[in-house]
C-alpha cells in the first residue's frame, strides 16, 4: 500500500503546483509513420513462449477452471506437440500446470544458466541447469489459467517468433527494450562473490541502477544512449510509469504469502542513465506536465498515468510496469496476478478516447528460465568467462570490435499487440525481438537509431502484425478473474 504521507506529497506536487510550464504538442499532433499516435508498452516478467502458449489454442478445460473455446479459423503456432510432449529430450516431459498451481518457485535464469539449458541448440538441459526449481521448469499453462492472454490472441495479433534480445535476466532485458545495447557499463567488470554482474563493460545480471536513491549495492551506471534521449531530442511526450515508484517502501502480499516491495529498482531501466533518471522519485509538477520535461524527468508512478488519462493527456509513448506482486515474476507473483493487472489496465485503455489511435504491446523482460523448445537464431556471438552455450567460455567468437557478452538472440517469449489496427486472430512468424519494439518507436516518430552497435539496426519489423487499412476499434472487455469475456457467465472455482 502507498503510504499516506508520501501519497499526499505526491498528489500535492502533481496537482497543486502553480509553476506549470507550457506544453508543446499533444501526442495526437505529432507526425507519425503509422496511424498509431499512442503506444502503451506493458512490460511483464519472466516467461518463455512455451510456458504460456505451448498448446495454444487447445486447452484442457478441466472442471472448476475457466473454460476456453477457440475460433475455427485460429492459425497454428510453433508450440509443443507430438514427441515434444511425449518423448522430450529433457529429463522430464513438459507438463500442464493447473490454475491451482499458478504460484511457483523462481527458476534459475542467469545469462550463463540459460545458455547451459539451450545446450548448443539441443534445448535438452533445462532441468539439470536449474538450481532452484528442478522439474517445474518444464511446466506450462494453458487457456484455463492464462485465459485473458489466449483471448487477446484470439481477437488481436501475437508472434510465436519473438525473442529476448540477448540471453539475459531482468535488467539486461529491460535495457535492451529501451536501448538495444547492454554494453557501456560503469564499472566494466563487477563481480560479487561468484556472481558476475558486468563483464568487459557489458551488463549481464541484475545490479541495481546507479541513479536511484532506492537502489542497493551493487549498482551499475549505463553510459550510452536510450530511446528516452531520442524522444527528448524530438520533443515527443513519453514516460515510464512504474507501480510503487512514488513510495519505494510500499509493499503488497505476493503469491508466496510474504510482503514484496511494489517497486524493484533493477526493473526500471531508465534509472541506469543519468540523462533519463529521477533519483529522488520526484513527482511531476502538475498533471499537465506528465510526459513532458520537468523534475520527474519522465519517470513516474503508475497513478500518474491514470491522472494524465483523466484529462486526455497520456504521452505518445508510455511504458507501464506493474507493481511487483502483479508483474508475473515467479516466486512472488504469478500469471493470475498478472492477468488481473492486464485485464484491468487494458479494459480502461479501451475506454479512453485515445483508443482509436492506440497500440498496446504486451511484452516480457526475459524467459525466466522456463522451458522453450525453439533454439533462437544466433546473430551475435560471444566468448567470455560467462558464456557457456557450447562449452565453458564458448558461445562462438565475437566479431572484432564488437562488445562481448551480448549473445543474441535469446529465448522466445510471448508478444501480443492489442489495438484497433492489430490483425485479428493472427499469429506472426517473422523473426523479432525486444528491440523490434524500440525500432517501432524510432520509426513511427522519426527518431533515428540509437547507434553504438545497438541491435535496433537489425531488429525485425512489427508491421506484419498490423492492418492499418481496416481498423476495428470495438473493445474486448474481459473479466479480470476468469480472463473471459464479461458476457460469459459460466461459473468457475476460484483458487
Amino acid at each position: 500500500m502507498l503510504s499516506l504521507s508520501c501519497f499526499s506529497a505526491h498528489l500535492a506536487a502533481s496537482e497543486c503546483s502553480s509553476s506549470d510550464q507550457s506544453q508543446t504538442n499533444k501526442a495526437s499532433d505529432y507526425k507519425t509513420q503509422t496511424p498509431i499516435k499512442h503506444l502503451v508498452v506493458i512490460f511483464a516478467e519472466n516467461c518463455s513462449f512455451d510456458h504460456y502458449f505451448a498448446t495454444y489454442p487447445h486447452a484442457t478445460n478441466a472442471p472448476g477452471e475457466p473454460p476456453f473455446k477457440f475460433k475455427k479459423n485460429t492459425p497454428t503456432i510453433n508450440g509443443l506437440q507430438n514427441s515434444l510432449l511425449t518423448a522430450n529430450e529433457n529429463k522430464v516431459n513438459p507438463f500442464r500446470l493447473g490454475r491451482d498451481q499458478a504460484a511457483t518457485c523462481n527458476p534459475s535464469h542467469s545469462y550463463t544458466s540459460i545458455q547451459k539449458c539451450a545446450h548448443a541448440g539441443l534445448m535438452d538441459k533445462f532441468v539439470e541447469n536449474d538450481a532452484t526449481c528442478g522439474n517445474i521448469v518444464m511446466g506450462y499453462y494453458d487457456g484455463n489459467t492464462v485465459t485473458a492472454l489466449w483471448n487477446y490472441a484470439q481477437r488481436f495479433a501475437m508472434s510465436d517468433n519473438f525473442h529476448s534480445t540477448t540471453f539475459s535476466p531482468s535488467s539486461p532485458g529491460a535495457i535492451n527494450l529501451i536501448s538495444g545495447q547492454t554494453h557501456g557499463t560503469i564499472p566494466g567488470n563487477l563481480v560479487v562473490g561468484s556472481r558476475i554482474y558486468t563483464i568487459q563493460g557489458t551488463l549481464i545480471d541484475d545490479a541495481d541502477p546507479f541513479y536511484d536513491d532506492c537502489s542497493k549495492n551493487p549498482k551499475v551506471e549505463m553510459r550510452l544512449t536510450n530511446v528516452g534521449d531520442l524522444l527528448n531530442k524530438k520533443e515527443i511526450s513519453w514516460g515510464w510509469f512504474h507501480g510503487g515508484f512514488a513510495d519505494c517502501s510500499a509493499t503488497h502480499i505476493g503469491s508466496d504469502g510474504k510482503p514484496i516491495a511494489d517497486y524493484i529498482p533493477h526493473h526500471e531501466p531508465f534509472q541506469y542513465y543519468k540523462s533519463t533518471s529521477n533519483p529522488k522519485h520526484l513527482p511531476p509538477t502538475s498533471v499537465k506536465m506528465i510526459g513532458y520535461q520537468d523534475q520527474a524527468n519522465h519517470q513516474y508512478d503508475l497513478i500518474d498515468f491514470w491522472k494524465a488519462a483523466k484529462i486526455n493527456n497520456i504521452p505518445a509513448v508510455s511504458f507501464l510496469k506493474p507493481p511487483a506482486y502483479q508483474e508475473g515474476h515467479p516466486g512472488y507473483s504469478d500469471p493470475l496476478a498478472l492477468q488481473t493487472f492486464l485485464v484491468e489496465t487494458i479494459n480502461k485503455l479501451q475506454k479512453l478516447p485515445e483508443w482509436e489511435s492506440m497500440a498496446i504491446f504486451l511484452a516480457w523482460d526475459d524467459s525466466g528460465g522456463w522451458y522453450d523448445h525453439e533454439m533462437p537464431p544466433i546473430i551475435n556471438q560471444s566468448n567470455t568467462a560467462a558464456d557457456a552455450l557450447v562449452s565453458p567460455g564458448n558461445a562462438g567468437q565475437a566479431k572484432p570490435g564488437s562488445p562481448q557478452a551480448r549473445l543474441a538472440y535469446g529465448m522466445r517469449m510471448p508478444f501480443l499487440i492489442v489495438s484497433p489496427f492489430a490483425k485479428q486472430n493472427y499469429v506472426g512468424h517473422k523473426l523479432t525481438d525486444q528491440t523490434s519494439i524500440l525500432r517501432f518507436i524510432e520509426d513511427n516518430w522519426g527518431l533515428g537509431r540509437i547507434g553504438n552497435q545497438s541491435f535496433d539496426e537489425v531488429a525485425g519489423s512489427l508491421r506484419h502484425l498490423f492492418n492499418f487499412k481496416n481498423p476495428n476499434s470495438k473493445p474486448l472487455i474481459l473479466n479480470a478473474d476468469t480472463g473471459n469475456s464479461k458476457k460469459n457467465k459460466l461459473r468457475f472455482k476460484k483458487r
